[in-house]
Order: structure tokens, then sequence, then C-alpha cells
């Protein structure tokens, strides 16, 4: 038997560049970008005249969750970041503000494109 090593294809390259891109995100970004999201929610949730409740709906956990995490007894799960990101991007009361607020950043744009 005789080890056979291939060359790196532009794909591999491609794909291994952008799996470094996530675990840059991951262990940089992440913590940050889900602090600016909480320290700001209850702006941003106002701004859309939601009340926890109504927001806790729309995300899909309990109010209770979002009382919990508005005053810091509880860190925000990186999937209800998503969610919020999805929900405040779609609103033009929001949208803009995230950029300001350092929530939705051009690097986190490049993390989730595909």
């Amino acid at each position: 038997m005789y080890n056979c090593r291939c060359m790196t294809t532009e794909k591999q390259v491609h794909l291994q560049r952008k799996s470094m891109k996530g675990r840059y995100l991951m262990s940089i970004n992440k913590e940050s970008l889900i602090k600016n999201m909480t320290e700001n929610l209850p702006m941003l949730r106002t701004r859309l005249n939601l009340t926890q409740e109504d927001l806790a709906a729309k995300i899909g956990i309990s109010r209770s969750t979002v009382v919990s995490i508005e005053n810091k007894k509880r860190e925000m799960t990186w999937n209800t970041f998503l969610s919020l990101i999805l929900l405040f991007t779609k609103n033009e009361e929001t949208n803009k503000l995230l950029n300001v607020l350092e929530i939705y950043t051009d690097e986190l744009n490049d993390f989730i494109k595909i």
C-alpha cells in the first residue's frame, strides 16, 4: 500500500476558507454580537411596537425567556440571536439600526451567505 496525496482543488480551498470564516466568527465575534443584541433588545422591540409576549411568539420562545434576556439574567442563544436578526432585518424601523449598533455586521453577513 502506498499513500496517495491528491492536489487540493479550488473548490476545496474555497470550502476550507469558508469553514475558517465560521470558526473565526464563532470564536471571536459571536459573543460580541449577542452582547450587542442583548443590550439593545428592549429598544429594538419597542421600535416595532412589540410587547415581550408578541416578540416571544414571533421567534418561538417564551415570554419569560424574553424577560430574562432583557434583564440579563439569561444568556441569549445563537438560535435566538439569528431569529431576532431575521425579524429586525425585515422591518424598516430596525434594519438600519442593526449595523449602527454593530449587531448585523459585514462579517456576519458574509458568514450567513452561502
